[in-house]
């Protein structure tokens, strides 16, 4: 089942900057715990102006519960806010990267990361204390899986949770969908997945086609050297949480919903930027 509302959890998170810099010692206290000279992960973050955001994502990721070493690296993408000046507040790893673009900062951290594994998460992102070991543990359990992904709901600014509830059950189907009879692959989303880093590293990090998505096709190249199958983790309590406006820019939350039933009803509909 899915949560109709937003979990206390998580919602303890879901602050603004301004309420949640007096804990930011805190953060960086919870960052030492987790934190060794030879981590088992690494957590790879772009972050553009996300200085709204960048301290609910950090604040989740430093009270997770592991059995793992961790480290964070976020990868200031030449943001023209505070990003910078709070990300290094907290503690964690700061990448300068001034060439923009999404795949150029993922493939910037993965650069420096020194953790067996790979995490990919996003500086809009709120993370639940089971995520880490909850999207690792198939990749160290098991040589057969190549990179895990998992689910995601949305924090709404404006549009009805409830509303989110019903496509997100929408989006679970589609997925089955992808899984059983189309691409798997494109299930797969950048800031809630994991894989190898030297798997990642032979097969050219996030590097992708022109016109094709740095997530996804990194899956598809893991699994195209033989390194396994993808797995999805479907495990409530690592249900990751994440602001709307991806639905905002492809349209809002009806047109996504629309696009979705076609893709139910025509397994040939093409989405744009798809794989």
């Amino acid at each position: 089942m899915r949560p109709l509302f937003i979990p206390d959890s998580i919602n303890k998170f879901n602050k603004n900057s301004e309420a949640l810099k007096p804990i930011i010692s805190l953060i960086v206290e919870n960052f030492k715990n987790l934190y060794t000279e030879s981590p088992d992960i690494s957590i790879i973050i772009p972050a553009y102006n996300e200085e709204e955001n960048i301290l609910k994502t950090l604040y989740s990721l430093s009270v997770s519960t592991t059995k793992y070493s961790v480290e964070v690296i976020v990868v200031n993408n030449n943001s023209k806010d505070r990003t910078e000046e709070l990300i290094r507040a907290c503690g964690v790893i700061c990448v300068n990267e001034t060439r923009q673009g999404i795949t150029i900062a993922r493939n910037s951290g993965l650069a420096v990361a020194r953790g067996k594994f790979i995490m990919n998460a996003d500086a809009d992102t709120i993370y639940p204390e089971a995520w880490i070991d909850n999207m690792i543990n198939p990749l160290a359990e098991s040589n057969e899986i190549a990179l895990t992904y998992g689910r995601f709901s949305f924090i709404p600014e404006k549009t009805s949770r409830t509303l989110y509830y019903i496509y997100e059950y929408l989006s679970d189907f589609n997925r089955l969908i992808n899984k059983k009879y189309k691409e798997e692959a494109l299930n797969v989303y950048g800031f809630n997945s994991a894989c190898r880093r030297d798997q990642c590293l032979s097969v050219d990090g996030f590097n992708h086609p022109k016109g094709t998505n740095e997530d996804g096709w990194l899956a598809m190249k893991l699994r195209k050297a033989g390194f396994g199958k993808l797995h999805w983790v479907t495990q409530k309590n690592s249900i990751v949480w994440t602001g709307d406006r991806r639905i905002i820019v492809d349209g809002g939350i009806y047109k996504s919903t629309y696009d979705r039933f076609l893709k139910y009803f025509n397994f040939n509909h093409v989405k744009k930027n798809k794989l």
